[in-house]
């Protein structure tokens, strides 16, 4: 894309530089910049990127798109807003292919069901997927600017609040829709799970086609799906027998599963019943693809999974950490719970935060989560919500901290060879620094 390009694309001013010079790629990190890329100066809610112009410049980047800077020293676009001009190239790029693109949303399960998918269609396309979890309105965009012989895209969408997927299924104009599930994240600013069911569905608005893939145990979707008649609707499910891609002979380890699937066998190489249904998913991908269930298992053995998702950590004494550290809501707390439990000839050891953005839920679904503990031998919490997990625990084995360096404490005087320790909280808990305090011992 050349400089040209841009400014006509955005509206913008060339504040400096030459029009006819061609980029690469666009960033938004200045400690990402390659040479060669346009540095996008976002005002977030940590840091302004505007202020970080020369040294994207010392970095290598060719371009600048920003608000007014104070001094010509290179390429600079200025323009009214970034993030819209972001949003508006990533339009004026994804309008130039007229490729696949999967979308996948819903309340859990989206960024590893977007790494499965992606696993899977790699053993039959050249796939770009969304990085991690760049699943909002300035992630997005940069996912779909670094598309460039791509065969499809596989891109996830997630939202905190009514009109953000709308936008997102706009700028990404998918042509397969992806629904995981409808639960309880974000419900504090939704209010409502039929309300979250509604801002997931906005999905729809922008669909390039009329085919959608549900998660048919999800009660809110399987209603839905039963009361439409103008969408393809494609199911899959574990405990509903009537879709159509189910599991069965399901066979639990503490690193993988197996499942069958039509006389097949597939191996998923994560443990937990949620990455089968997960995997379900991915397999309905792959046939409406017309793959064939050799291609589509060997795409599931190869699973790279996006980090702090269900991450298994050797220690080098034995024990075992599962860093599903990432986020938390009641609907995924249940997911690794239920994990963990399973895990035979070891110590269970679950340490457990803060889940936020419940709102007026918060207190009900951390008693909730405690109400699920029964079958594991020692309860950690840290947190001021989390002690309501500690209290509705069914078991006595319980520590409370306040800390994560609390937690981190009392863990290294109990860890044994043994042990499989769960961490497990919403991502602002950072309960990475736990992960990586004990995976050196």
């Amino acid at each position: 894309m050349k400089i040209k390009e841009i400014l006509q694309v955005t509206k913008g001013e060339l504040f400096s530089g030459d029009e006819n010079i061609e980029v690469k790629n666009f960033e938004i990190d200045t400690r990402k910049i390659e040479k060669g890329d346009v540095f996008v100066a976002i005002n977030g809610e940590k840091s302004d990127g505007n202020i970080y112009y020369k040294q994207a410049i010392e970095k290598g980047a060719i371009c600048l798109l920003s608000k007014m800077p104070e001094e010509k020293i290179g390429n600079i676009i200025v323009v009214k807003d970034t993030i819209k001009a972001l949003q508006d190239l990533a339009i004026y790029k994804r309008n130039k292919y007229n490729i696949p693109v999967v979308a996948v949303t819903g309340s859990v399960g989206k960024t590893s069901t977007k790494d499965l998918i992606a696993a899977v269609l790699s053993q039959k396309f050249n796939v770009l997927k969304t990085q991690g979890n760049y699943n909002n309105g300035i992630g997005l965009p940069l996912t779909i600017l670094r598309l460039r012989d791509e065969d499809v895209m596989v891109v996830e969408m997630g939202m905190n609040h009514f009109g953000e997927i709308s936008l997102l299924t706009r700028i990404a104009k998918p042509t397969l829709a992806v629904i995981t599930n409808i639960g309880t994240a974000h419900i504090g600013n939704l209010g409502s799970r039929e309300n979250i069911l509604k801002a997931k569905l906005e999905i729809l608005e922008g669909l390039q086609g009329d085919t959608v893939i549900i998660n048919n145990d999800n009660d809110l979707l399987c209603d839905w799906a039963k009361k439409v008649s103008n969408y393809n609707i494609i199911t899959y499910g574990i405990k509903n027998k009537n879709s159509k891609y189910t599991a069965n002979n399901i066979k639990p380890f503490e690193n993988m599963s197996k499942f069958e699937i039509d006389n097949e066998e597939i191996m998923v190489p994560v443990g937990g019943e949620h990455f089968v249904l997960n995997s379900l998913c991915a397999i309905a991908v792959g046939k409406y693809f017309d793959m064939s269930i050799e291609s589509i298992k060997e795409g599931i053995k190869k699973l790279d999974l996006t980090k702090k998702r269900m991450e298994i950590i050797n220690t080098k004494i034995g024990a075992i950490i599962i860093n599903d550290s990432y986020n938390a809501n009641y609907d995924s707390m249940k997911a690794a719970i239920e994990y963990l439990e399973k895990i035979e000839e070891r110590r269970k050891i679950a340490v457990l935060g803060d889940m936020k953005e419940l709102g007026e839920y918060s207190e009900e679904l951390h008693k909730k989560v405690g109400e699920l503990i029964e079958n594991i031998d020692i309860l950690i919490t840290v947190g001021d919500l989390a002690k309501l997990i500690s209290k509705n625990a069914k078991i006595s084995n319980k520590i409370d901290c306040n800390s994560n360096e609390e937690a981190i404490d009392r863990i290294k005087h109990i860890i044994g060879k043994d042990d499989a320790i769960l961490l497990k909280a919403s991502n602002s808990m950072n309960f990475s620094e736990i992960a990586d305090s004990l995976k050196v011992l």
